[in-house]
Parts: C-alpha cells; structure tokens; sequence
C-alpha cells in the first residue's frame, strides 16, 4: 500500500471528545492519512452539552479554563471577545470569573471543525453524519458499517461517544431532559418530577422555566444535594499524600478535611483545597485499591461531585431562588415504583430517613440522573465490539477497560481502538471536564501516530 493511499483512522463521536481527536489527530498524523468524523446526531462539535440555545445553560468552568488547546489556554476568550454586543447575552462576568452559554461554546466547536474541514487540514477531515452500527476487524483494520448503510475500511478507531445512555424509562410519561419540544404543553397545577439533583437537573429546571411552565418542581435523588456554585478562591498547594492515604479512603479523606480546615484557618475556602486536588485526582483513583474504589462510588461520589463539579454563579443564584420560592423542592430519597394512569403518573417514594412511602401524582418525570452503566447500554457498537471481545468492561461498569496508551483492552496492535472521554470513566477519574480532555487528546494522538507507525513497519 503506497502511502499516499493510506486508509483514514475514524472518530467516533464528534462532541467535545470526538472534535478534539480529530483535530489533534490532524496535526499529529501524516498528511497521507485522513482523518473519519463520524456523528449520529448530524450536528458536529455540539454533541449534547453544547447543542442548547437556551442562554441560562452555562458551562460549569470559567471561560479562561475553555480553550480547545493546551497550548493555547486563552483561545476561548479571545473567541468571546470578537463577538457582537448583540451575544453578550451568554456571557457572564462575576467575581468568580467569566461564564458563557454553552451554546456559544457550541459554536466555538463548530467554528473550528469547519476552519478545519475548509483551510487547514481541506481533504483531510472527512464528516460522516451518519451512526456507526459495526467495526468488522478485515485485514489490518476494520470495516466500519453505519446506519444509513455506508462502509469504509479503516486503520483504526477512536471511540469518543461521550456518556452512556442512561436505561430506558419506565413510564410513558417520561421526558428526556435534552428534548424540551414537549415542555412548553405542560400545565402549571401538576408537579413534574425529576430524578437526579445534580447538573442536569439545574438545565432541567432552567428548560422548564424557560419554556413557560410555572408549576412546582420536585427533585429526587439519593442525598438529595445540590451541586455548589463557583466563587472566588485563593490557591491552596497541593497536598503531598502519604503512601498510607494513598491506599485507603478513610484516611484519605481524613486528610482532604484536615487539609479544608487549615485552609479555612488562613481564610482560603475549600474551593480551593479541591481544586488544587485536580491535578492529582487520576493518581488518587488509580491509588486507591478496588475495594476502596468501590466504597468511594457506593458513598462518597456524591458529595464529591457536588463539591468538584460546581456551576456558574448566575446558575447557582437561580437555583437557590427556585428552593426559596418554593418553586422547586429538593428531596433525598428512592423512588419506588411507577404506575402509569392516562394523564398522570403516579409515583411510590421513599424519603430518606422515613419509615412509611409516599404516592404523588406527577404529570411528568425527566430522568436527569446522568450518565448510564455500560450493563444498560443499548448501543450496538458497543454491543457487537463486547461481543467480539474487542472491548471489555472496566471493573466498575462506568465504561470500558483501557491501557495507559489509551488503547482498548482486547484490541491489538494490528486492528486497534482507542478510548476518549467519558468512556474512560473508572480507568481515569477525570475524563469528562474541557481541560482534562483537550490534555488527554493531546497524548492519545500520539499513541495513535506512533501505534500505526509501528504497524506499519512490522
């Protein structure tokens, strides 16, 4: 085969994850080898997070840690700054530092898949809008099947599929939190109900609001907390973790609170304790034995993530003013059960410290849990590639196993796939925020290049 007949390496998932394969990819790859963007949702660098025009979804970090780039870290704010004063409508400047819609980000995305599509990298960067159904292992790659009927021989893949779907719902009267077309038919005198108290439920209520019902919101999960609101944060040295923290979670966590409460006594809040973890979290996971890990997912993720995960202010104002009003109330608890009447469902919860159930009447539910187990996944990608044994689930079920080369475990040298993202989840703790994948993406082209280069010359 001739180099200048060089099979393309094919993305899959063209979100945050995907675009940044792709355009690293393209900087790091020979010019030969051309480079498959495949999308099912037809909308490329948007992917769900970034698709909303609702100008209350903000992004969960300031501007400044939303470059695209590692090496250029203020390239999304010089984009902001170009823009008319006609769209500083999505852009929020606060004491904890500036926020902008998400939809802009979308647009940011865009823009640079589209310079790329047309200058940069022209020819190179291939589009398929289309869902891949099948990567067939042929020769030294794949034959990759779509939906719609397509195939192309590949030399490899980059599975960028963003979060797992979460599993279908029980009820008929269930709405995804993503699709709002029917929020605006709902009637102010029932309750909707939304299962999740985290990110998701925020842009679910801001959806709501915004397409005109004014009814009571309940949200349900089980702690019941809410994700907490950026705010200005002096900087707080990274702790140096003994060998016997390292390995256990009590005494991990023992020294996270020591290390909160030293900084309180110099006046730095414990934003800045946990951010200055950030660096250093992926080593704390991978630290931490199975069982330990397992103990951290049963009872303390969501207290992590209210903490680590935090959100614009104006969001956070907002949702506060929601639970004050009575607008929205916040409960911890299970539910239970569901049972289906024509107009309404009717819901059995469990609330928290409770002894006896609760029935409500709920006129809608969204399922704003978040992401799905990979056990729930009806994707079938994913299912003929588990099947295959070219792929295998981590140990936790939060995505799929993965070497440090990023590679798939079960995949070889001859015919490989790679992870990026949120399907990284339980072998890196920090896949799914901006900065942690631009990183990420960084590296993974690489270990592609230098991968193809070695199959290459065997």
């Amino acid at each position: 085969m001739t180099r200048a007949s060089l099979p393309p390496v094919a993305v899959i998932g063209a979100g945050f994850s995907g675009t940044m394969a792709a355009l690293q990819l393209l900087s790091t790859l020979p010019p030969e080898r051309p480079v498959l963007l495949c999308e099912r949702g037809g909308s490329f660098g948007r992917g769900l997070a970034y698709g909303t025009g609702n100008p209350a979804h903000l992004l969960n970090l300031r501007a400044t840690n939303m470059s695209a780039f590692p090496d250029r870290p203020r390239n999304f704010e010089e984009w902001l700054g170009r823009l008319g004063p006609e769209e500083a409508e999505g852009i929020w400047a606060t004491p904890a530092g500036t926020f902008a819609a998400r939809g802009l980000f979308g647009r940011y995305l865009t823009e640079l898949l589209s310079e790329a599509v047309t200058r940069s990298h022209a020819g190179r960067l291939q589009l398929l809008p289309d869902a891949v159904t099948d990567l067939e292992p042929r020769g030294d790659g794949f034959r990759l099947h779509t939906e719609g009927g397509q195939s192309f021989t590949v030399a490899g893949a980059v599975l960028a599929m963003g979060n797992l779907a979460a599993a279908p719902s029980r009820s008929r009267h269930s709405l995804d939190p993503w699709d709002t077309e029917h929020f605006g038919r709902l009637h102010p005198h029932a309750p909707v109900l939304i299962l999740g108290t985290g990110l998701t439920m925020l842009d679910a209520v801001a959806s709501l609001r915004a397409h005109g019902f004014a009814g009571a919101i309940l949200a349900l999960s089980r702690r019941g907390l809410v994700p907490n609101g950026h705010a200005p944060a002096k900087t707080w040295a990274a702790p140096d973790f003994t060998p016997a923290e390292l390995a256990s979670l009590p005494r991990l966590l023992t020294r996270i609170r020591t290390e909160v409460a030293r900084a309180g006594a110099r006046g730095i809040g414990w934003h800045g304790v946990i951010d200055a973890l950030r660096p250093l979290t992926d080593t704390l996971w991978r630290s931490l034995p199975t069982p330990e890990r397992r103990r951290f997912l049963r009872h303390l993720r969501p207290f992590w993530d209210v903490h680590r995960h935090r959100t614009a202010p104006p969001v956070d104002a907002a949702i506060r003013d929601e639970i004050a009003s009575g607008g929205l109330t916040v409960r911890a608890g299970r539910l239970l059960d569901i049972a289906d009447d024509p107009a309404q469902a009717v819901v059995t919860l469990r609330l928290r410290g409770a002894e006896r159930t609760e029935r409500l009447a709920v006129q809608a539910m969204i399922d704003a849990t978040g992401f799905g187990h990979l056990a729930q996944s009806q994707d079938p990608l994913l299912r003929r590639l588990l099947e295959r044994g070219l792929v295998r689930p981590e140990p936790f079920g939060l995505g799929l196993e993965a070497g440090p080369d990023y590679r798939a475990r079960g995949t070889t040298a001859a015919r490989p796939l790679w992870l990026l993202g949120p399907l990284l989840r339980g072998v890196l703790w920090e896949c799914i925020a901006v900065p942690d994948i631009r990183n990420e993406a960084v590296e993974l082209a690489s270990l592609v290049a230098a991968d193809l280069d070695r199959a290459a010359a065997a």
